[in-house]
């Protein structure tokens, strides 16, 4: 099985205040107006918003070692180029931003944006202020297909409880955990079938997938909305690209660092080679769950996550078992978002923790309590 990801950063000035600039950097790296640019290992795209921008390995990979290698020398190479104007911050949102701060993508595609405004309004946050961390995984036929999707299906809330990284919203605690997926699986209410609260259906076959996405695109096009009728409009925690082809994980917030994420790559792989069958697939279980993570991270699911990783302990390749052990530091001590909180307790001082964050992006160092 390959495996890729795509991960969202915002763009900031050196105190990481939101810079709305990715075009900018585009251009300057691919000419006027472009949309994405090759960068070294990675190739770097734009966002609906231009606060953020992708890093995309040039390749799925056999192993996340192999992964991590392109990714952080992506990130490298940006800091290199851009660092006396550009500092890259991951995290599922940024911690201060205001709406007034960004601005959405207005060149190549924007139309897309423009029927989504309409439909949809993306003056929020869970349009313009949400970076996730997309993993990718590749199949073989249908069955492999189906069987990766349910698997990922009764994982959700456990990936969203362990990468929980979104705890502060316009300069202050949420009160949430996960605010980016809150937000975000509120941003296309006017449907709810596309982003289904998350958590889809349990999966028999393509055809019933195609038939989901048939459904999605009859209200899009009731709406006026055609131009959005392609396979990545499903927003579902979980879904598939029949044109990779792979299953895609969306419900991830993404992590301080490149490390970080791939640990979490590591551990859904080692469960994917795990017997599940004991996890729960009711889908309004599944949803009382994720409501549970989205409102306190790991704190709310630690026993269960406690078994998945032994489990994921017993099934871990060999490239896979070096990053194991972050992920039980983050079961055991707490999200991202968690720890974030921590110290936000013991300081009431978020520009230094966001300075903080931003330095394990450089570093490729988890973070650490207390490191603010």
């Amino acid at each position: 099985m390959l495996i890729g990801t795509e991960h969202e950063y915002s763009i900031n000035s050196a105190d990481l205040f939101p810079r709305p600039e990715s075009d900018r950097i585009l251009a300057e790296l691919a000419g006027s107006g472009s949309s994405q640019a090759p960068f070294g290992s990675v190739h770097l795209s734009k966002e609906l918003q231009k606060t953020v921008i992708e890093v995309v390995p040039d390749h799925p990979a056999p192993t996340v070692r192999e992964l991590e290698i392109m990714v952080s020398r992506g990130t490298d190479a940006f800091s290199r180029k851009f660092g006396d104007r550009y500092h890259l911050l991951g995290l599922g949102m940024h911690p201060a931003l205001r709406l007034s701060e960004t601005a959405v993508w207005d060149q190549e595609e924007q139309d897309y944006y423009e029927v989504y405004d309409r439909i949809f309004g993306l003056s929020q946050h869970g349009w313009l202020n949400i970076q996730s961390l997309q993993v990718n995984l590749s199949y073989a036929d249908e069955d492999s297909m189906v069987a990766t999707f349910n698997r990922l299906r009764s994982l959700l809330p456990y990936l969203a409880a362990i990468s929980a990284a979104s705890p502060f919203v316009e300069g202050a605690p949420s009160g949430i955990m996960d605010s980016r997926l809150l937000y975000y699986r509120e941003n296309q209410r006017q449907i709810p079938g596309i982003c289904n609260g998350i958590i889809p259906g349990l999966l028999h076959s393509r055809e019933e997938y195609c038939s989901w996405l048939g459904e999605m695109y009859r209200e899009l096009r009731q709406r006026g909305g055609a131009v959005l009728c392609e396979e990545w409009v499903a927003s579902y925690g979980v879904i598939i690209r029949f044109s990779r082809p792979c299953v895609e994980l969306k419900v991830m917030d993404e992590q301080e660092c490149v490390r970080s994420d791939m640990a979490l790559c590591a551990f859904i792989r080692a469960l994917l080679r795990a017997d599940l069958s004991g996890l729960e697939s009711d889908r309004r279980a599944l949803l009382e769950l994720t409501g549970q993570a989205i409102a306190r991270g790991t704190a709310a699911l630690r026993p269960e996550l406690l078994r998945l990783f032994r489990m994921a302990e017993r099934h871990a390749a060999p490239d896979e078992r070096p990053y194991l052990p972050l992920i039980r530091d983050r079961i055991v001590g707490g999200s991202l978002a968690e720890l974030l909180m921590n110290d936000w307790r013991d300081t009431r001082d978020l520009p230094a923790i966001t300075a903080a964050a931003a330095s394990c992006l450089r570093t490729n160092t988890p973070y650490r309590s207390g490191c603010s």
